[in-house]
């Protein structure tokens, strides 16, 4: 599957999540999450429920 096909899987909704410091920011329709940056840190953003935000979940579990 395509990444430009991923990118539309999830809808509308939702929320963008900073890996980083873990701000969450309201989806903007038309905007991929990872074409946005934290307000807070400036850090690329993370769809969550995708699957890099998935891997970030996985990774942070794996260090606890």
């Amino acid at each position: 599957m395509k990444e430009e096909q991923r990118r539309h899987e999830m809808g509308a909704g939702g929320q963008c999540i900073c890996p980083k410091c873990g701000k969450r920011t309201p989806h903007k329709r038309g905007t991929p999450c990872q074409d946005q940056n934290c307000p807070e840190c400036g850090a690329k953003l993370l769809r969550e429920g995708s699957y890099h935000h998935e891997l970030l979940k996985q990774k942070t579990a794996e260090k606890e």
